[in-house]
């Protein structure tokens, strides 16, 4: 107020700062923060007016999480996330993404358009040196479906994480955690449980698909998100992979959202003061087809150490990873065998090479 007042300091009153410094010196910090968390909760709604895509949990100690299952590539869906977190003044908003795709929360659409539609060398390397040669084959055969439908749509995927994390920054004291399970982690596991022939089969399914898809086609699929039906369509008959790319990601999930929604500690004024808590509010986004998973986890004893173990590769990845490197180092030879081959070819048929050989000829004659 002071610095934002236009009266010039001749005119102010003597003993206005030292007020004003004495006034912000006696409220601690526990008191500042009770003070934000009652205009919080004041402005939490009881009874919120919630989009039909959400679904209600709540835990033994009382907390409540808000599940808003979204299609990712949907306007609608990114409205829903706002109106959700603008009505329960969440403490904590989880979504579904890992530390190997944050990076999507704070690029523009405009970049991540472009980004999702370009699939290069570089990043084919970049993914098989992340992940080894399996897992980074099928991460880039994946971010290929997820770039056919950014092609067919014009929009960039993720627009309703980037709409949680704007709009949890508007929330006092409200976190943002990662909830979805690390992406190496999960291709590993995926590749491990398919066959030699399983592998080859899902990814000439995955190459071949040009299939057009409309916004319309989006919104009917609330009920279940594009992206992971056009997924459960292809991996269908390898319930294997469906198990470690969708039920595996559903108990993760369900983990992090019952972590979040532990009991909030309030500020004490002293060490003396007795501890006290209260339930938390939590808004999870994750896909729709996620959310029957989480559902079914919800009270569950639930354990993430075996479905964040990676299985050493079997006998027909190492020979598939033999097979492809020996592959490719023989094409790499044989091509540099044909422009070499062609090159000299080239160069005996030029005439300056062909003159500059007879002369060479001719000097042992003379």
């Amino acid at each position: 107020q002071a610095a934002a007042d236009p009266m010039s300091s001749s005119d102010a009153p003597e003993d206005g700062p030292k007020e004003t410094s004495s006034v912000s010196q006696n409220i601690s910090d526990a008191d500042a923060f009770k003070i934000l968390l009652e205009m919080k909760l004041k402005k939490r709604q009881k009874r919120p007016a919630l989009p039909s895509t959400v679904t209600e949990l709540d835990t033994e100690d009382g907390s409540k999480v808000y599940v808003v299952g979204t299609a990712h590539f949907s306007d609608s869906s990114k409205k829903d996330v706002v109106k959700t977190i603008q009505e329960v003044q969440p403490d904590v908003v989880v979504v579904e993404l890992c530390q190997y795709r944050v990076s999507m929360l704070k690029m523009d659409e405009k970049t991540l358009l472009k980004e999702a539609k370009e699939i290069n060398l570089e990043k084919l390397q970049q993914a098989i040196k992340q992940n080894g040669v399996m897992s980074g084959l099928m991460q880039m055969l994946l971010l290929k479906v997820s770039a056919h439908i950014t092609e067919q749509l014009g929009m960039a995927p993720g627009g309703e994480f980037r709409e949680a994390f704007k709009e949890a920054s508007k929330v006092p004291f409200c976190k943002f955690h990662l909830g979805d399970r690390p992406i190496p982690v999960t291709f590993k596991r995926a590749i491990a449980a398919l066959s030699f022939w399983q592998k080859v089969k899902l990814a000439w399914g995955l190459c071949f698909l040009s299939d057009p898809i409309s916004k319309d086609d989006v919104e009917k699929c609330k009920q279940k998100d594009l992206l992971e039906q056009m997924m459960a369509e292809m991996i269908g008959e390898f319930p294997d992979l469906h198990r470690t790319i969708v039920s595996e990601r559903d108990i993760y999930l369900t983990y992090m959202l019952k972590q979040a929604a532990k009991q909030i500690e309030l500020p004490r004024a002293s060490e003396n003061e007795p501890r006290k808590y209260i339930p938390a509010v939590v808004v999870g986004v994750v896909g729709m087809g996620h959310v029957p998973g989480i559902e079914k986890n919800w009270n569950s004893d639930l354990k993430i150490q075996e479905i964040m173990s990676v299985p050493p590769p079997s006998t027909s990845s190492k020979i598939f990873k033999f097979v492809l490197k020996a592959t490719v180092f023989g094409l790499l030879g044989y091509g540099c065998y044909r422009i070499g081959h062609r090159t000299v070819q080239f160069v005996l048929s030029m005439p300056a090479t062909q003159s500059y050989l007879q002369r060479l000829t001719e000097v042992p004659q003379q």
